[in-house]
């Protein structure tokens, strides 16, 4: 078993021996959406398949946040609010705008890119070194940024 599936697991256990039944349920969700691709594709995920479905879905919720934030529900988007934190403990540190600047610039010049038609190459090379250490809309504004 995974590292992360492993800390999901004992962090379940914990939120229920403390009662704690939202931390619960936003993991059982988790934990419920990677079952379903493991019996689906029929393979054992590994830690960076588990980070890029955490990924997935504090997007999901970012997405559904900003909606319920737009119709006035601020009931509704603090909730998604709250089940993003939880689930951000489980990905790796995020890498800071400097480090992620870094990295791009080093791409830029390994593939010699100088406009935004070389910025797919760019996040390609970028998204693959830095892994799940960085969301793909920072990394793509940050490109844009760049590559101006």
């Amino acid at each position: 078993m995974s590292k992360v599936k492993e800390t999901l697991q004992a962090d379940l256990k914990k939120a229920m021996i403390e009662k704690d039944n939202f931390k619960r349920d936003t993991i059982r969700f988790l934990m419920a959406a990677l079952k379903q691709i493991e019996v689906d594709e029929r393979r054992v995920l590994s830690d960076d398949d588990i980070y890029t479905i955490i990924q997935k879905s504090i997007k999901q919720r970012n997405d559904a946040a900003a909606q319920f934030k737009d119709a006035n529900r601020a009931d509704l988007y603090e909730k998604e609010e709250a089940e993003v934190k939880v689930l951000e403990a489980y990905l790796p540190a995020q890498l800071s705008d400097d480090e992620l600047k870094e990295m791009i610039k080093g791409a830029i010049s390994k593939l010699n890119a100088s406009s935004m038609k070389d910025m797919g190459a760019v996040m390609g090379v970028v998204k693959k070194e830095a892994g799940s250490s960085a969301d793909g809309k920072r990394v793509s504004s940050l490109v844009k940024e760049l590559l101006k």
